[in-house]
């Protein structure tokens, strides 16, 4: 089937068009076969940019019964499977010749002939429709009725037309006049391709088109540098007018490049940035306290004395530990003892700030304080805590301790130094002994009883006497 294709798209297209051949281009004759001889000539005419070239003119509009034929040379198709056909011509209006007969025409016909090689004759195939196969009847839009002084044609045609599927090695392309006056001006042969061509993050190679106007041809696109696949296989489809269409799945720039001249390139981030991740976003600028080490970089490496949790996320600045408390408050009410502090001055950076309360005990004599023992109770808790104070009881009574008040965060533990802290010094008071733990029966009698006991464990001072309660036991079943 002939399709039609207006100036105006045909000339945006040319670049992407594959030309088999044109006659404009020729520097001799073309050398053409003619038949009958007195039929098509082959003369030196302009072009409407005055430019000379060879055209092929007939003009036997005063004799009937006219079929006169021109012949291409071969020409092959080069993996061609449709074939398209740019005809410049022009066309005398009959009503503008004088005493002209009812037989004169304003059209022409387009033929094709495959071959696997050049073996035509000046007789073969044969001068009619069978063997050779129309692809159309031209026809011009606009008719000249005269030529300037300068033996200018002023009215010139140009039309598309194509054909195919074509499976031979070339073809011969033939026109037939049957009774117009007419100027074959240029013959430009020509097969669609899409051209190769980046989009998506792919790079799809030149591709053919397909053998019918409404062929869609897949193409499998191919990755830039340094880009990776997403979901299905990407693919383009090639229309049959050499545009691609129907785009599926796509390509993006890996970790630690980014997508710069439109998507065609995947760059390396520069240094001092990095993209963690697959995507399209942009290479970003190393957080705050860290930096990178080389170009495409997935992080930032954090600074000496800065670091990064593992759940911190890479655009987060590098931080440090914090500082120690402030302003520590203790009040001791007998065994026990409350604390109060204010936050550090510098939380390093984060806001996941803790305190951990370290106890010694330096009461026993020896000159050195000790770990307290898990006797030692802390009220909400002694590590992580959230808030700025604490309460601790169950401490001995008149013994210096001493706590530390450690301000630690998400990263304390990454560093090789100990947590800052800040210390206060303390001594219990007085406070009651422990209770007696176990008494024994030495004797007794039957009105009397001898009971003994030891000290009690913690007699926190000097006991100066015992309280001893007791009661008669009420018997069984009665009062």
């Amino acid at each position: 089937m002939a399709t039609c294709v207006s100036i105006d798209c045909r000339e945006e297209r040319i670049g992407a068009d594959k030309v088999l051949m044109d006659s404009t281009t020729a520097t001799a004759e073309l050398g053409w076969t003619i038949s009958p001889s007195q039929g098509w000539e082959e003369v030196s005419g302009y072009d409407e940019n005055m430019n000379t070239i060879r055209t092929y003119q007939v003009c036997n509009v005063f004799d009937s019964s006219q079929n006169n034929w021109v012949r291409t040379n071969y020409i092959r198709r080069r993996g061609a499977q449709r074939i398209h056909v740019q005809m410049k011509f022009s066309v005398r209006d009959c009503s503008s010749i004088p005493n002209v007969p009812g037989s004169c025409k304003e059209t022409f016909n387009l033929y094709y002939y495959e071959s696997d090689s050049d073996t035509a004759t000046k007789t073969s195939p044969s001068w009619m429709e069978n063997p050779w196969v129309k692809v159309d009847t031209i026809a011009a839009d606009e008719s000249f009725s005269r030529v300037d002084l300068g033996g200018r044609i002023m009215k010139i045609n140009s039309e598309v037309r194509s054909f195919g599927p074509v499976s031979r090695n070339g073809f011969y392309l033939a026109f037939q006049d049957y009774g117009a006056c007419m100027s074959l001006i240029a013959v430009r042969v020509f097969y669609r391709k899409c051209p190769r061509v980046i989009q998506n993050g792919a790079v799809f190679p030149e591709t053919l088109a397909g053998a019918e106007s409404t062929s869609l041809v897949a193409a499998r696109g191919v990755c830039v540098p340094n880009g990776e696949e997403v979901d299905v296989p990407i693919k383009l489809y090639c229309n049959g007018d050499g545009e691609w269409m129907v785009p599926i799945g796509r390509c993006m720039c890996k970790a630690g490049h980014e997508a710069v001249d439109n998507g065609t390139v995947c760059r390396a981030c520069v240094s001092g940035f990095f993209k963690a991740a697959q995507g399209d976003h942009s290479c970003l600028q190393c957080p705050i306290n860290s930096r990178t080490t080389n170009e495409g970089a997935t992080n930032c490496v954090c600074r000496n004395g800065y670091y990064r949790t593992d759940s911190d996320p890479p655009q987060m600045p590098c931080t440090t530990v914090p500082s120690a408390p402030q302003n520590v408050i203790s009040i001791v009410n007998e065994t026990s003892l409350r604390l109060e502090w204010t936050p550090p001055q510098e939380g390093g950076g984060r806001e996941d700030v803790v305190y951990n309360i370290i106890c010694k005990s330096c009461g026993s004599g020896r000159g050195g304080c000790t770990r307290c023992g898990d006797n030692v109770q802390f009220v909400p808790r002694q590590l992580g805590l959230t808030e700025n104070r604490v309460h601790i009881s169950d401490l001995l009574a008149h013994t210096q301790y001493t706590f530390e008040i450690q301000a630690v965060n998400g990263v304390s533990d990454q560093s090789p130094y100990s947590p800052q802290y800040t210390s206060v010094n303390i001594t219990t008071n007085q406070a009651a002994p422990s209770s007696v733990s176990i008494i024994h029966q030495v004797s007794r009698s039957t009105t009397s009883i001898t009971l003994s006991w030891s000290q009690p464990d913690q007699p926190n001072g000097v006991i100066l006497d015992y309280e001893l309660q007791y009661y008669e036991k009420v018997r069984q079943g009665g009062l």
